[in-house]
């Protein structure tokens, strides 16, 4: 069956001043095309980046179903929890400025929110960043980060020389593990368990943050997955001993973000691309890596590879008949594919905005232009939303 391309508003004009100037606008918006013949029936859930707080769920024809507005920007994303809460992490009010980029990727506020918009419960760390993983129990996994030594500091190679915060710190990650009620129940910190030869910073990269985790995940077996963009690469954490005890590596991941445990025991990863070892066209995909061989079992690139492709952020979600969710972050787009790598779904956040207003001065001349862009979106099933009417 064709994948039939389902034509969105688009404000292009045929010709002078009245030609839309956005390139993602003129390529078109909302929905792009449905295969309901391959497509998961559910409902797709994502928070627009540069907004004052907006989170929306809408179906497989891009009709809205039920939106949050919340009074946080969004620190990254959102999901469903299976009591039917929506987990949000908001950007902490009160965060200290430590460095321009800090403003795009930091979190802080950890809810619960249920469908009508009231807030469950909540904990606050204004030093926590890009991932906050809400367990169905309560608790909550997530990266946060602390100011390492001077000495600390210095042995951590790479980067781009004197590139440390404005006040001349370098920042080290560090993930935690609280209850519902925030007591600490575990802590890592990536400074005393990583060997900074093993994970250095990739020349480009500032010295003010190392090594930049975009995203954590508990395992079925207790141990910690995580991914580390700035110096490419994923690893799993002994809960027990802290120590690393698997490393994928920046031969086979490019500043990858949202790896994930499968059914399987497989790690599904978002690969963006940026920097690959060996090949000078950038372009994203995705990958399922068998963590016993290391070899990548699965993968979805688009079939022009150029075309598919984010430099930053970017999610991968394996859905429960066997296709793949994915979000090109930066560009906005949301797209579902098959096992065979067909595509069923694609969706474009209609929803533009810059940082005027967020509270984010440091970054606004950063990204000057209005953006529709996404951290990663999630798909749920009719079943999983009983609540939704």
């Amino acid at each position: 069956m064709q994948f039939p391309i389902t034509k969105a508003p688009c404000h292009a004009k045929p010709s002078g001043s009245e030609m839309e100037q956005s390139t993602l606008a003129r390529r078109g918006l909302g929905l792009r095309g449905v295969d309901y013949a391959s497509v998961l029936p559910g409902y797709t859930l994502f928070a627009h980046f540069t907004s004052p707080g907006t989170v929306l769920l809408i179906d497989n024809d891009g009709i809205e179903a039920h939106r949050w507005d919340l009074p946080y920007r969004p620190g990254r994303h959102a999901r469903i929890l299976a009591n039917g809460n929506l987990a949000y992490n908001g950007v902490h009010p009160d965060s200290p400025r430590l460095f321009p980029l800090w403003q795009k990727y930091r979190g802080g506020i950890m809810q619960q929110i249920d469908p009508a918009g009231t807030v469950i419960s909540e904990h606050r760390d204004p030093m926590a960043h890009h991932d906050q993983h809400h367990l169905d129990n309560g608790d909550i996994l997530y990266t946060t980060l602390e100011v390492m030594t001077p000495s600390q500091a210095a042995t951590i190679p790479g980067g781009i020389p004197d590139s440390e915060a404005p006040d001349g710190q370098a920042y080290g990650d560090c993930i935690k593990h609280v209850d519902d009620s925030g007591r600490l129940l575990w802590s890592w910190k990536a400074i005393d368990h990583l060997d900074p030869k093993l994970f250095p910073l990739q020349p480009h990269y500032a010295r003010e943050h190392w090594p930049l985790i975009n995203s954590v995940y508990p395992l079925k077996d207790g141990n910690i997955l995580a991914s580390l963009r700035s110096v490419s690469a994923v690893i799993i954490i002994s809960r027990e001993t802290g120590d690393v005890m698997w490393h994928l590596d920046s031969t086979v991941v490019a500043q990858q973000h949202c790896a994930s445990e499968l059914e399987d025991g497989s790690i599904l990863i978002f690969d963006n691309g940026t920097f690959r070892h060996g090949e000078s066209a950038t372009y994203s995909r995705v990958i399922q890596v068998d963590r016993a061989t290391k070899n990548i079992v699965w993968e979805y690139r688009d079939p022009h590879p150029m075309t598919f492709f984010t430099p930053f952020m970017g999610g991968a979600q394996r859905l429960t008949n066997g296709n793949t969710l994915i979000t090109e972050a930066a560009f906005g787009r949301i797209f579902e594919v098959t096992k065979e790598g067909k595509m069923c779904w694609e969706y474009i956040n209609p929803l533009f905005a810059d940082y005027k207003g967020l509270d984010a001065k440091e970054i606004e001349t950063y990204f000057d232009y209005p953006a529709n862009a996404l951290f990663r979106a999630y798909k749920y099933t009719p079943e999983e939303l009983p609540w939704l009417k």
